[in-house]
């Protein structure tokens, strides 16, 4: 019997848009994106993507069954460029509120780690796949 790669529960996937600003906090919100992917939480997405009105992105996000944003900080161009695609109704995750501060906050385990543990909660745990298993 071959081995099965992907998951059997046919649910639509639970996209993650990360800020990958220039910043401290920027470079966390992206690794934690990652470090969720991997993880199979969900799949990070590509938010110039959203911003350029790409159809098939676009599409694929009006899909899913859950849509986080990830804000290094306060200014919020995940959260915005996803709501100006006319998206609404997603989590939305500030590194503020864990306390991590622009130009403060190291790019850490410990942070990513916080971030991370914060979108697995948004995001209702682990994958359908890792769920039924």
């Amino acid at each position: 019997m071959e081995k099965q790669d992907s998951c059997a529960c046919n649910s639509a996937p639970k996209l993650i848009f990360a800020c990958s600003g220039a910043a401290d906090v920027g470079a966390i919100s992206d690794q934690a994106a990652r470090h969720l992917t991997r993880g199979g939480v969900g799949n990070m997405y590509c938010l110039a993507g959203i911003g350029g009105r790409v159809p098939g992105i676009v599409k694929s996000t009006e899909a899913a069954s859950a849509v986080l944003a990830i804000d290094g900080c306060p200014i919020d161009c995940a959260r915005k460029t996803l709501e100006q695609a006319g998206f609404s109704g997603f989590r939305h995750l500030q590194l503020a509120d864990l306390g991590l501060k622009k130009g403060h906050s190291p790019v850490t385990d410990e942070a990513v780690g916080r971030v991370v543990a914060r979108g697995a909660e948004l995001l209702g745990g682990g994958s359908c796949c890792a769920a039924a298993e």
